[in-house]
């Protein structure tokens, strides 16, 4: 039995690839790792979560964009589409098609079973890469929890969780305060 040898591509090949592909795709390392399609909890709270920032946004220097922003860790070579991105002050982008975001203030991940060790771990290591960021936030899909990750001036990254509805989250880079019972609004757990 014959193997077929991986393609290994370049950022470059990627990219022209993604840019006419139908569907979503990260890369790292040179390889393509298609995306799959989320559940209704996970779109309704990620959807709530961009209009709670975007409400609070408006009159501030920062913009709220939902997963179909990609970002690029440089320092990694990760390409990859956050659930939700905030970026303050002016964007700055890889390239003139302003499709690649290379300098984000927050990120959100909504967790689901299959991403949620991934987004809790090596996904953090290469967004902790990234200068600008300056909050991670994950958000459960199964259950009301929320954790808040803050980079502190000497680099370390402060936690601080919210597990009832009746909880806020108070995000200082952005200025914006998250109230768990709008962000699970209408979310049906098993």
């Amino acid at each position: 039995m014959s193997t077929l040898p991986k393609t290994w591509l370049t950022p470059e090949q990627y990219l022209e690839i993604e840019r006419r592909a139908d569907y979503k795709s990260e890369y790292y390392q040179g390889e393509m790792f298609a995306m799959a399609g989320a559940k209704w909890n996970h779109n309704l709270i990620a959807g709530h979560l961009v209009g709670q920032l975007d409400q609070q946004l408006r009159s501030r220097p920062c913009s709220v964009t939902p997963s179909d922003m990609r970002v690029l860790v440089s320092a990694t070579g990760l390409y990859t589409y956050p659930d939700v991105i905030v970026v303050c002050g002016e964007p700055r982008f890889l390239d003139g098609q302003r499709d690649t975001l290379l300098n984000p203030t927050l990120i959100a991940e909504v967790l689901s079973p299959s991403t949620e060790a991934y987004d809790r771990g090596r996904k953090f290591e290469h967004y902790r890469s990234i200068e600008s960021l300056a909050e991670y936030l994950l958000i459960s899909s199964q259950r009301v929890s929320a954790e808040l990750f803050a980079r502190q001036p000497d680099g370390r990254w402060l936690l601080t969780a919210a597990n009832s509805l009746e909880s806020t989250l108070e995000l200082p880079a952005t200025g914006c305060r998250l109230a768990l019972a709008d962000i699970y609004e209408k979310a049906e757990f098993e």
